[in-house]
């Protein structure tokens, strides 16, 4: 792509300054199923994270490992199966396939981010997809995290085989998401807008044994 092709891409703006109402993924999921309040005996708590911008980079790894380290400050993952989070935690970038990313960062930075990255990566073949609307994260955090989603995917989540800094592509009962492993007793979930409810009701009848609580 030249550059004056590259002027010419038309990118469609996910955040338009227009005050359009926007709800949560989960929105109608709280209403039909409940958030039960965290306890002093919740042993896994459950938060979601809307609103935050989701865009799937594809090419070549070292062009695009330049671009993302200019834009971001950030490098892309080292090995298959990688997780890089920033200093702060907000930002980070996962493998999905050999020619395959996923960023996440703050909701609002994904449209100028998008722009930034084209016009780093100038002439180079490479494709960038916003996602943010269709997916959303869902976290996981306490002592029995693990245990729930042992009852839920189907991938080995034993710390010797899932160490922090790894994320996976898996069945979560008879959905699909992104599983992630950012700290010790923190796990993510990257879940598709239209599995959005079916995930929720699942962790919550799955963790009810542990007094899963879900934070808003």
């Amino acid at each position: 792509m030249s550059n004056s092709v590259a002027q010419n891409v038309r990118t469609f703006d996910t955040r338009p300054e227009a005050a359009v109402p926007a709800e949560s993924p989960l929105a109608y999921a709280y209403q039909r199923s409940g958030a039960p309040v965290p306890t002093n005996r919740s042993r896994v708590v459950l938060r979601e994270r809307p609103f935050l911008g989701h865009l799937i980079l594809r090419g070549g790894a070292i062009v695009l490992d330049e671009a993302v380290r200019e834009v971001l400050g950030i490098t892309l993952p080292g090995e298959p199966q990688g997780l890089v989070l920033d200093a702060d935690g907000e930002r980070s970038v996962q493998w999905l396939s050999p020619d395959e990313w996923l960023v996440i960062v703050p909701g609002g930075e994904e449209f100028t981010l998008e722009a930034k990255l084209r016009e780093a990566l100038g002439d180079a073949h490479f494709a960038i997809t916003d996602v943010s609307g269709g997916q959303t994260l869902v976290e996981l955090e306490g002592e029995a995290a693990r245990e729930l989603l042992m009852k839920s995917v189907i991938y080995d989540v034993h710390p010797h085989h899932f160490p922090v800094g790894k994320g996976v592509t898996t069945v979560f009962a008879k959905a699909t998401v992104i599983l992630r492993r950012p700290g010790e007793s923190r796990w993510e979930l990257v879940v598709r807008r239209s599995f959005a409810d079916y995930t929720y009701r699942w962790l919550l009848d799955a963790g009810e044994e542990y007094g899963i609580g879900v934070e808003r």
